[in-house]
């Protein structure tokens, strides 16, 4: 009996990493599908749908220290700006045009930000970390505005150009190149972080957000472990401040909005927090609709958005693709 007790375990532990792998593999051919979809559904719109993987980059780095680690924070934008600048400052002034170099370089202002952010946020809890994580998007915000001469200030940041990728994909009037590099970059960065939210680190922070305490008395570091987590995270948003650096060649202070921000936690809620499914799907589905409803009627629109976020907190407070998880699971758990 014991031995085939520890059979069994021994192939559900085998079983588990084929699980894992084969749901990676789902996430990467679903992504692939919805991008053709939206290539077939918006061909003369493919700038729309290249912002939208770009927020979607910003989304995730939120899921990673909202969802994933319980930080609260509203000053999340300041990652995804100082990604954004970051490219473009290299490309207005210093004529670096290489859009692998361009997003390096928004990699590393996002995750340079993501320190700065993470040594300031951490150092409180609740409510004061969140007016912490305000007082920090209006610094980046004030600073990208007074440092003109670098970033352009309210006018923006301007004289940004790509050079074609690998020297042969040129970026088109079109957007066709932007949207099959955003695509791609998209695609890079689900795996890598669905690999990491299961890695050994991604379940100590998962462990850190339920019991910071006992995760203390184990011998680990929580506040390690969320700074690290929150450099990640700045990359993360890096990435999606290049790409929009790069695919619309101008960087304004917008990029750097408390407005953003907030928007960014919306489109996380919407979706469902913990999940990168959650944070991918509450930004395309934010986005097409605030697109939708403002074209449809633009004096109104702002209610209907409001009435959507309403309706989805009400009843489906773990978010639309969290709920719709839940569901899933509970009818399976019956089924049995």
């Amino acid at each position: 009996m014991a031995v085939v007790m520890n059979t069994e375990a021994a192939m559900s532990t085998l079983a588990r990493p084929r699980r894992s792998m084969g749901r990676d593999v789902a996430g990467v051919a679903v992504i692939l599908v919805f991008a053709i979809i939206g290539y077939l559904l918006f061909p003369d719109n493919l700038a729309l749908l290249t912002r939208i993987v770009a927020v979607a980059m910003l989304v995730l780095s939120l899921d990673l220290v909202t969802g994933y680690c319980g930080i609260a924070t509203l000053g999340h934008a300041a990652l995804f700006g100082s990604g954004a600048y970051a490219a473009g400052i290299i490309s207005a002034h210093y004529g670096i045009n290489d859009p692998l170099l361009m997003t390096l370089a928004g990699i590393v202002g996002g995750a340079a930000a993501g320190l700065v952010g993470g040594a300031v946020i951490l150092r409180s809890h609740g409510l004061p970390q969140l007016v912490l994580s305000i007082a920090l998007i209006n610094l980046f915000h004030e600073f990208a505005n007074k440092a003109s001469s670098w970033t352009g200030g309210s006018d923006g940041l301007s004289g940004i150009s790509a050079d074609p990728i690998f020297g042969y994909f040129e970026f088109d009037l079109y957007g066709h190149t932007a949207y099959v590099f955003a695509i791609i970059l998209l695609l890079i960065v689900f795996v890598v972080l669905r690999l990491m939210v299961r890695s050994p680190f991604g379940m100590l922070c998962r462990g850190i957000k339920e019991d910071p305490v006992r995760i203390r008395a184990m011998g680990a570091s929580p506040k390690a472990a969320l700074m690290k987590m929150y450099v990640i995270s700045g990359a993360v948003a890096g990435i999606g401040g290049a790409l929009n650096a790069i695919t619309t060649q101008v960087v304004g202070l917008d990029s750097l909005s408390f407005t953003l921000s907030a928007e960014s936690l919306v489109m996380l809620v919407l979706g469902g927090t913990g999940s990168l499914f959650g944070a991918l799907s509450g930004t395309v589905i934010f986005m097409l609709f605030e697109d939708y409803v403002s074209a449809a009627n633009p004096f109104h629109w702002l209610t209907m958005v409001g009435a959507l976020l309403i309706g989805v907190v009400l009843f489906a407070p773990k978010g639309l693709y969290g709920s719709a998880a839940a569901l899933l699971n509970r009818k399976k758990e019956a089924g049995h």
